[in-house]
This record gives structure tokens, C-alpha cells and sequence, in this order.
């Protein structure tokens, strides 16, 4: 068994504390990790309070994980001791699906195991994430951190950076193409720069007027105010692709309205229902409204390629887990540009108390 200590919350109203627990012994073909750097996704507070009424406590967040491998199973060959090494939002899934033989273990029919608040598909115990010093991987579920990349701000990559990369990969948006990102986040901000990097036209779309500077900044070529009637007007049936961020339900048809015809509009962060949407623009136009999660395995490793080529990487502040309360709060209130990463070197502050 690995002795660990990590954060965890312990009921719905309670702050991350430290926690000391042990995970499974080592397995044939797993990859154990030494936790350098998480990522701190929204979803990792929605978890942690129970907003989607399905957390297990006590809940270790963090999916956006980071770090150094210091063990590998006997079956283990794509992996040694010392390399740098990631994790994404699930650890395992049945590899008998449709999906799973597809590579898009993250649509697994029999729902995949996710890296935290999951259930271990051998011993059904339940899997504690990266706010940890190390975590157990299947070898088939660890990805390769590319050298060229900052290991202190990859870990976003590992959520925020798929999440965005994947649709427009899928939707294959490349250069020469008109592409809109609704709104300036986490999310928002990862799809500017994939976006530009694919050689796109890039405009971020958002209700804020201070955010233009840093739209540019990021790589954005244009700015569109959408509470701005005239200039919204102005770009209708502009975009062939527009990477909706919202992350609550909202209304999609003046977000539509900017779709040509046979263009796409891809959500990836209203996890809840919309406003009423008008069929007309998109049986008259040949319109699509689709959603997005994350990707599989063999794309997620392609992204992170992707990034290293052509120098993409969140931008990050970095924080002491000890701070994790603090962030939490950050995050509800949008105080954040545009992702936090726990330098969990500052664990280690917390080991004789846990």
C-alpha cells in the first residue's frame, strides 16, 4: 500500500483539509507518480460542495495532474523512473465499448472511471485525485509530458486544454477559417490560443468590454462585444466554427445568429439546461448546435504534442494547496487569469499533521 497525504473536503460545507489515507498496491501494469503540479478546475469546486448531488466523501479533487514517475508495474514498457508524466480527467474505462475500442475512452458506454470521485473498476474503492503527493495510474490512462513544455503549466492542458482542443479537432477547423470563442475563462482563454495556433481567425466573443486587451493578448485577431446590437449584426453568419464556453445556461440563438450556413457551434461548459433554442436557423441554414467533453487517451497525448510544437501553455498562477480554500473562493467570483496550479512541493508543510 502507498501512504498518502492530500486535501480533501469531507461533507458539502466543510474546507479542504489535509488528509492522510493509503492507495491500492502497485499493480502489473500501473504507473505510480510523484505529484509535482494540479490543475484547479471549476469542476473541482462543483465536486467538492456537492453542487452535482453525486460526490463521495471524503472527495480528493484534482484531474489536471502533473508530476514524476517513482514506480512502474513489472508489465509497464512505455514508461521508467524519472520521466515526466500526466494525468487527465479519468484513470481507466471498460476497453470493450464502441468507444473504448474507438479511442474515446471518455464517451466509455459503461461510463468511464473517473480520477477522482470515481469508482476503481477492480476493488470498487473510491479514487482519490491529484491535491495528493502521488497518485496510481493504469500505465494505458498516463500520458507523456513533452520536454519542451513548462512542467508548472501543463497541468491545465490536461482539462481546460483538451476540453477546448478536441472540438476543433474534431470539427477540423484550420487555417484560413473564422472562428468565434464565446466567452473569456479558463476554457475561453485555452481556446483563443488553440485556435490561432491552428492558423484560424480568431474573435472572442463576451459580454465584457475590459476584457479586450487581454483577448488580443492571447492571440485573438478580433474582439466582438455581443451586448452590442450593431456589431453583432454586423458579423451574422460570419464564423464557420464558435467554441461556446459559458459555463451555465444561457440563451444560444444570438450565438447561433453568428454560424454560417453549414457552420458549427460547439458547447463546452453548459453542463445544465438551455434556454429555448429556435430550430428555424438551423433547419433554413444547415445549422449545427453540438457538445463536447473531453478526448481520449491517444488525442489528449496528441494535444499535449500539439502544444509543445507550437509553444501553447495556460496562462497560470501558482498556488500553495494551502490556499485551495482561498482559490475556491477566487473562482466563484471569476478572480482568476486564467488558471490556478497547486505547486504541491507545499504538501509537504502538512505531512505531520494530516
Amino acid at each position: 500500500m502507498f501512504q498518502c497525504i492530500g486535501y480533501s473536503a469531507t461533507d458539502a460545507t466543510a474546507p479542504l483539509k489535509p488528509f492522510s489515507f493509503t492507495r491500492r498496491d502497485l499493480r502489473a501494469d500501473d504507473v505510480a507518480i510523484e505529484v509535482t503540479h494540479c490543475g484547479v478546475c471549476h469542476s473541482d469546486l462543483h465536486q467538492a460542495r456537492d453542487d452535482w448531488h453525486n460526490t463521495l466523501y471524503p472527495c480528493v479533487p484534482g484531474h489536471e495532474v502533473v508530476g514524476r514517475v517513482v514506480e512502474v508495474g513489472p508489465a509497464v514498457t512505455a514508461f521508467k523512473v524519472g520521466d515526466k508524466a500526466a494525468v487527465g480527467c479519468f484513470v481507466d474505462s471498460c476497453g470493450d465499448c464502441a468507444s473504448c475500442r474507438e479511442g474515446l475512452e471518455q464517451f466509455c458506454n459503461a461510463v468511464p472511471t473517473f480520477t477522482y470521485n470515481g469508482k476503481d473498476r477492480v476493488t470498487g474503492e473510491t479514487t482519490f485525485g491529484g491535491y495528493s503527493d502521488r497518485i496510481l495510474v493504469k500505465e494505458s490512462f498516463v500520458l507523456r509530458v513533452p520536454d519542451k513544455l513548462d512542467i508548472a503549466r501543463v497541468a491545465p492542458l490536461l482539462c481546460a486544454g483538451i476540453t477546448t482542443y478536441s472540438p476543433l479537432r474534431h470539427w477540423k477547423v484550420e487555417k484560413g477559417q473564422k472562428v468565434g470563442v464565446v466567452g473569456l475563462g479558463g476554457l475561453g482563454h485555452m481556446g483563443v490560443k488553440l485556435a490561432a495556433a491552428m492558423g484560424a481567425e480568431v474573435t472572442m466573443i463576451t459580454t465584457s468590454p475590459d476584457k479586450e486587451k487581454d483577448a488580443i493578448a492571447l492571440g485573438a485577431h478580433k474582439f466582438l462585444l455581443s451586448r452590442d446590437a450593431d456589431a453583432m449584426a454586423k458579423h451574422s453568419e460570419y464564423f464557420d466554427f464558435v467554441l461556446n464556453t459559458i459555463p451555465v445556461g444561457h440563451d444560444v440563438d444570438p450565438y447561433m445568429a453568428l454560424v454560417k450556413r453549414d457552420g458549427t457551434m460547439v458547447l463546452v461548459g453548459a453542463v445544465e439546461p438551455l434556454k429555448a433554442v429556435n430550430g428555424g436557423p438551423m433547419i433554413f441554414r444547415r445549422k449545427t448546435l453540438a457538445g463536447s467533453l473531453v478526448g481520449g487517451i491517444a488525442e489528449t497525448q496528441e494535444m499535449l504534442d500539439f502544444c509543445a510544437e507550437h509553444d501553447v501553455l495556460p496562462d497560470c498562477e501558482t498556488i500553495a494547496i494551502q490556499d485551495i480554500n482561498e482559490a475556491y473562493e477566487r473562482l466563484l467570483k471569476g478572480d482568476v487569469k486564467y488558471r490556478f496550479v497547486i505547486d504541491m512541493a507545499s504538501i509537504q508543510a502538512d505531512r505531520a499533521t494530516a
